[in-house]
């Protein structure tokens, strides 16, 4: 049923409705403003990730994982202590 869900001729019925709903000289206005947010939204993404990298250099993570490989920890063997009895005194 939704084989080919959309075609060239979708596509130009959408941008009819489009500039009947809005007319030609919104259009571009509101393509500018979803640019810029756009914009907006990659600088304050790409500040995150800056944010985050110094933090994890701070803690010495990234740069010791990274040049150096983890020893290997030797498995122990965990024995669960002997509960002491309980005595009644009376």
């Amino acid at each position: 049923m939704f084989r080919n869900g959309l075609e060239p001729w979708h596509l130009i019925i959408v941008l009819v409705v489009l500039v009947l709903l809005f007319g030609s000289k919104k259009l571009p206005e509101m393509a500018r403003g979803l640019g810029k947010s756009m914009r907006i939204l990659k600088a304050e993404t790409k500040a995150l990730r800056e944010e985050d990298a110094p933090a994890e250099a701070q803690n010495g993570t990234a740069a010791s994982q990274a040049e150096q490989p983890r020893q290997a920890v030797e498995p122990t063997n965990v024995t669960k202590a002997a509960e002491p009895s309980k005595s009644t005194t009376a």
